[in-house]
């Protein structure tokens, strides 16, 4: 049964005296792709890279929340909606406090995205990391792919579970054909252009 008696209390400081404090705006970088398509190296290694600039950043992808926050969730189509509405909510949350959040989830559905750019609002960027259904599958060193091709593996995205291509996004990577560094210069180039307080 849903909460109904829920009093939301107003906070008493404002978040833009969070960010100027903090020289950024607070927002989420969500990335979307097929598996295997780049999104732990490059949002981890964009964090990396913000935090070294001097940003308040924080990363996490669905392996994170799914040891804990969402370890309830398999993966039928009621539960990755419910995986990415928690995801959503969470780094929502988080940007309101001034972080900088970018987050990896394939989120493979149009509408749950869309969910979670209407919990953060207008600092949320999507970044569709797009790679070659046949290329993520020679990447998958954990043989994911293979298993789902034998059977082995129900509703995997890109299988027998479908990735609907964001239409509109912020930004677009060809992650087949671009190296990694080239990706996260051109992310950093991003965030400073989005976030950074002039």
């Amino acid at each position: 049964m849903k909460s109904t008696n829920v009093t939301r209390v107003a906070h008493l400081v404002p978040k833009e005296d969070r960010w100027r404090r903090q020289g950024h705006t607070g927002g989420v970088l969500w990335f979307t792709g097929l598996p295997a398509s780049g999104k732990s190296t490059l949002v981890f290694g964009l964090e990396q890279r913000l935090f070294d600039a001097g940003y308040e950043v924080y990363a996490f992808d669905s392996a994170t929340l799914r040891q804990g926050l969402t370890s309830d969730l398999g993966f039928s189509r009621e539960d990755r909606r419910e995986n990415i509405r928690r995801a959503g909510e969470l780094a929502a949350v988080m940007a309101r406090s001034g972080l900088i959040v970018i987050t990896g989830f394939i989120s493979p559905y149009a509408q749950d995205r869309a969910a979670a750019r209407a919990a953060a609002g207008e600092h949320f960027h999507e970044i569709h990391l797009s790679a070659p259904l046949d290329v993520c599958e020679t990447r998958d060193t954990r043989g994911r792919y293979a298993a789902a091709r034998a059977g082995q593996l129900a509703d995997f995205t890109g299988i027998d579970a479908p990735y609907e291509e964001p239409v509109s996004p912020e930004m677009t990577l060809d992650t087949a054909t671009r190296s990694v560094e080239a990706c996260l210069d051109e992310l950093a180039d991003y965030a400073d252009n989005h976030y950074k307080n002039s």
